[in-house]
């Protein structure tokens, strides 16, 4: 059983608890414990409801004895209710426990305040935001955490940055300071990766039309990017991006081969990523969506998803790939340039990458020594 602390209980925070939940995941890893500076009624009340991803089918209590916060996770009686588009896209059926489940809440702004020991936990996922930096986990690891999974792509420090289906192999037990990457990375990694061992990747550019996210401005308020002080739902926002470097760290061969850019859009969850590649190889639309349409089966479950059904951002909601190829958006210019349309949530597409990489990191071991 892999036990797991939650650093932040933010959009990916509780992302990661409902998924573990809704695919079934509690016999292999138990939530034991949470921190996070809101109150515990507000962690409670989020995880219950939710804009994007509709209401959690368990039923979330918030219990406080003393000093002492928990919630409680109750299994839903009968059918219960469940976001629309799940049973269609998980490919499985949840099992629906019978227990209920206790999560310790946490309450310190100060990591070294942090007691992941007293709750045993194997693995802390670092949910902030704010913490990034190989020193921040080892202050996670000086509290009792035996490895840190950061849910950003932070720095050259970590020891390893996982895109789950492409180098996840790479990992050993030694790893304990790991990146998930970004959301981005992700999805975009896996399409390039197929797109290089079928035809070569010369070069490529990215643009990456993101939803609107919580470091954004409701109405014109102060930032310190400038084009962030303005209100998220008026406007087409561009904004930076590291994803060609995010790239290059996990496909090296690709060192200045691609350059990217990113806007954000009025709306709450989904990112489309245009992506435009010249091969070296010539190819024609057909060969190319061939390629991308049979690429789910040299990856895990859940990496590369395919459709050519005329859908918008709003059908991939709650969607747990990294990636959806739309090949109805596939063009070719001159043979060797292809431009392709990728579709990710990127909320919980993440998330359960999230999970699969932390059971992952959990199955290689842990040796105390290293």
């Amino acid at each position: 059983m892999l036990r797991i602390g939650i650093n932040g209980f933010g959009r990916i925070g509780r992302s990661v608890v409902r998924a573990i939940y809704e695919n079934g995941f509690q016999e292999s890893i138990q939530v034991a414990a949470i921190n996070e500076v809101a109150a515990p009624e507000a962690m409670a009340h989020l995880l219950q409801y939710d804009s994007t991803h509709g209401r959690f089918a368990h039923k979330v209590t918030h219990i406080k004895s003393g000093s002492l916060n928990t919630i409680q996770i109750t299994p839903p009686r009968g059918r219960g209710i469940v976001h629309p588009s799940r049973e269609s896209l998980s490919g499985q059926q949840s099992k629906i426990p019978t227990k209920d489940d206790t999560i310790a809440l946490l309450h310190e702004a100060d990591l070294n305040k942090l007691d992941w020991a007293a709750h045993n936990v194997d693995i802390v996922l670092e949910c902030t935001g704010i913490y990034s930096t190989a020193d921040d986990a080892r202050t996670h690891m000086s509290r009792g955490a035996k490895k840190v999974l950061f849910s950003q792509p932070c720095g050259q420090d970590m020891e390893i940055t996982v895109i789950y289906g492409v180098n996840h192999q790479a990992v050993l037990a030694e790893h304990k300071i790991v990146s998930n990457g970004s959301c981005t990375t992700n999805c975009i990694v896996p399409v390039i990766q197929a797109l290089d061992n079928a035809f070569g990747v010369e070069s490529g550019t990215i643009t990456t039309i993101h939803s609107s996210m919580h470091d954004q401005q409701v109405i014109d308020a102060y930032h310190p990017d400038l084009r962030r002080t303005r209100a998220a739902s008026q406007s087409i926002i561009p904004v930076d991006t590291k994803l060609a470097a995010g790239i290059e760290r996990i496909l090296p061969h690709f060192a200045g081969k691609f350059e990217a850019i990113a806007v954000r859009v009025p709306t709450i969850n989904v990112t489309a990523m245009d992506l435009s590649v010249t091969l070296r190889e010539k190819v024609k639309v057909a060969q190319v969506n061939k390629v991308l349409a049979n690429a789910s089966a040299h990856f895990p479950p859940n990496i590369i998803d395919y459709t050519e059904e005329p859908l918008v951002s709003v059908d991939f909601n709650h969607d747990p790939h990294s990636c959806i190829v739309d090949g109805t958006q596939t063009r070719v210019s001159h043979m060797q340039l292809v431009k392709t349309l990728v579709w990710c949530d990127n909320e919980w597409g993440f998330a359960n990458r999230m999970i699969d990489t932390a059971l992952h990191m959990h199955s290689v071991g842990y040796d105390p020594k290293l």
